[in-house]
């Protein structure tokens, strides 16, 4: 266990906070194949609202199941809030409600509610060990996560670090708890999974190939799985890929305007390296598309998307 905690996770823990918005969210943040679940009862799919199992699913709640893929799937950030808003009240012991709801606040520079939602899911983790041991240790992992998020974002990385060291011992000390009991549960290898892909595109001596195979193995709902590994190769540079992944993303979230924006990052990167003014205008369009929908996105992200495609415009247009 000691190799888990050396220096280059510890540097690469405070990357892993900017994980939040896509995991989970958060954590983060980051989201899966049916596998028989130990310990778990058998739960009616019409009334679980899991979006990660086919069968055999988890007692997750349909409020929260609907802000999940309100995000992910639709990238409506205004509807996830009130389905949010509403899993906190009707299902109040779900922690992924939490996660997501700490997810967004760390997005809107909400520093509060980032701290509140954090213990939320920490504490809704503890207790729901009891009932569904492999979820309750995998969002007790997410707490102590974003507990760490916490510490960095407040502190700094310099001081934030040997405060967060703690959390990050722990995250990994519950996940394998998790591990323990279904190895291969969808839910555990889409949000450890991301985990990995951000180790592996930014360690050196890290295999992004294995933790991509293990992503694509066991990790559902495939929207996310050909999303985070569209992220992953566009990150290392290999653009044909991440083109390929996140052509396979659209094709099951076609409403959803971060995946417009993402091709259209990877069509900008692949258009200069093969200096081919058409993919800078596949790019430009897609910006566009991702624009139409801008009602629906965070400000702030809505602002970064027009930066990005006015210098890419500038790339069309060099004189």
């Amino acid at each position: 266990m000691t190799k888990r905690f050396s220096s280059p996770r510890l540097v690469v823990f405070a990357r892993l906070t900017t994980f939040a918005q896509t995991a989970f969210g958060a954590a983060i943040a980051f989201g899966v194949a049916p596998w028989a679940i130990a310990l778990n009862l058998w739960v009616n799919p019409s009334v679980a609202g899991d979006p990660f199992r086919n069968r055999e699913p988890h007692q997750i709640g349909d409020q929260t199941e609907a802000a999940f893929k309100a995000i992910f799937q639709q990238g409506n950030y205004p509807a996830a809030e009130r389905y949010l808003q509403q899993a906190l009240s009707k299902e109040p012991n779900e922690p992924l409600a939490y996660a997501m709801n700490a997810s967004l606040a760390y997005g809107n520079k909400d520093w509060v509610k980032l701290d509140t939602y954090s213990q939320k899911t920490l504490e809704t983790g503890q207790k729901l060990i009891a009932s569904d041991p492999l979820r309750g240790n995998l969002y007790t992992a997410v707490g102590y996560f974003l507990e760490g998020a916490v510490v960095i974002t407040r502190e700094g990385t310099v001081n934030g670090v040997p405060q967060a060291f703690s959390r990050l011992r722990q995250v990994y000390e519950y996940l394998d708890k998790a591990e323990a009991i279904s190895a291969n549960d969808p839910e555990l290898s889409l949000i450890k999974g991301y985990m990995d892909l951000l180790l592996a595109v930014n360690l050196p001596f890290a295999s992004p190939d294995q933790a991509i195979g293990r992503l694509e193995q066991n990790a559902a709902p495939q929207y996310l799985v050909d999303r985070g590994i569209a992220l992953a190769y566009r990150d290392l540079k290999r653009y044909p890929q991440a083109l390929e992944y996140v052509n396979r993303a659209l094709k099951t979230t076609s409403d959803n305007p971060e995946i417009y924006y993402l091709k259209a990052q990877i069509l900008k990167q692949l258009g200069q390296k093969e200096n081919s003014q058409q993919m800078i205008q596949e790019a430009i369009a897609n910006f566009d598309k991702a624009l139409t929908k801008k009602s629906q996105l965070p400000s702030d992200l809505v602002k970064q998307i027009e930066r990005e495609r006015s210098r890419t415009v500038s790339l069309n247009n060099p004189g």
